[in-house]
């Protein structure tokens, strides 16, 4: 089958690779319908993250189930699934206690499993699922292909949006600024709208993305960066910052910007992949009893939570794509991505 294969710093290559087996009973092998390039999937195409040998690369995706071991109860030929950036039992304790990304039977895709099996990346045309019951989410179907890319977004960027508002906090009537305006941080403004947040604020430079923010439900646009940034929240505010505020980006500057985004006693939720060092200032934290929590979102928890809102259109996260490309032009995707010619790209294998 065709996977694409990072070999070094903008060298994306889509290969010829071993096709998947069922190689224990909890296994299911997953035809892949979409998948797509994830903004941490730069670090190590830009080189931030070392590559030191060639490997698959991909982490989101969904697919229609084509065999499944003797053990899968849950999951059966034919269903259509999403499958969170993850591998998970959704049965340990780690996974009971709503931190599924924790799983102690657990893994990442692109590498091998707890028991020493390949788990196949997320772009290529099949996967092998480890735990398919407890990783794969069936979708009822039918599932219409104008679906497929809301459907897609609940392998991560949504989830991880959600996390970020739930993390904060975040409840009706609430302020909440939004630092980032990737599929991430589009996704942070729809999950704080359905939360039920009263002012919304996109801080943003981009006007196409901009234009999203406000679809989705941001009443505020801020285009400017540090103590510009920091004032202009606040005054939309009252004058003292936002009550929630959703970091979804990464950075030492964009973390600088959400602490100081927050009002006294606010909170931070943040899901940035952390990249550039960013520390937390303990002191500054303990004079404004702002808080902090978030991390690596365990997306898997949430899908069905949010798949009757993206079935249904309610939400409409599919929107953060908007470059569509077949797999075989994998490595444009990135280029795409990473020169900010697109917010999110989705492969069609």
């Amino acid at each position: 089958m065709l996977a694409t294969v990072i070999h070094a710093p903008r060298d994306i290559r889509v290969e010829t690779v071993p096709d998947p087996v069922i190689t224990t009973g909890d296994d299911a092998i997953v035809k892949v319908v979409a998948a797509c390039v994830c903004g941490s999937d730069l670090w190590p195409y830009r080189g931030i993250t070392p590559t030191n040998e060639p490997r698959r690369i991909g982490h989101e995706f969904i697919g229609v189930v084509e065999a499944v071991g003797d053990d899968v109860v849950g999951v059966q030929v034919g269903d259509f699934v999403i499958a969170p950036f993850y591998v998970c039992d959704n049965t340990c304790v780690n996974c009971r206690n709503g931190v599924s990304t924790s799983c102690l039977g657990g893994g990442w895709w692109g590498g091998d499993d707890r028991k020493g099996a390949f788990a196949d990346a997320g772009q290529g045309e099949r996967v092998r699922v480890p735990l398919a019951d407890g990783t794969l989410v069936v979708v009822p179907g039918p599932v219409r292909d104008e679906q497929v890319p809301g459907l897609l977004t609940l392998s991560d960027v949504m989830g991880t949006g959600h996390h970020a508002a739930v993390s904060a906090g975040v409840g009706p009537g609430d302020s909440v600024a939004v630092v980032g305006d990737g599929a991430v941080g589009l996704c942070a403004i729809i999950a704080a709208k359905r939360l039920g947040a009263g002012t919304i604020i996109a801080m943003s430079r981009h006007p196409e993305r901009q234009a999203l923010a406000r679809r989705f439900g941001a009443t505020h646009i801020v285009a400017e960066r540090g103590a510009e940034g920091i004032a202009a929240v606040r005054e939309l505010t009252g004058g003292i910052g936002a009550d929630r505020v959703l970091e979804c980006v990464g950075t030492e500057e964009s973390m600088d910007q959400a602490l100081r985004s927050a009002r006294p006693g606010g909170m931070v939720g943040y899901v940035g992949v952390p990249n550039g060092g960013p520390e937390l200032p303990v002191r500054q934290l303990f004079n404004t009893n702002v808080g902090v929590n978030g991390g690596v979102a365990p997306v898997r928890g949430y899908i069905e939570e949010l798949l009757p809102d993206v079935l249904s259109g309610a939400i409409e996260p599919g929107l953060v794509f908007d470059v569509e490309l077949p797999l075989a032009e994998a490595a444009e995707a990135y280029a795409a991505m990473d020169e900010r010619r697109a917010i999110k790209v989705l492969l069609r294998p």
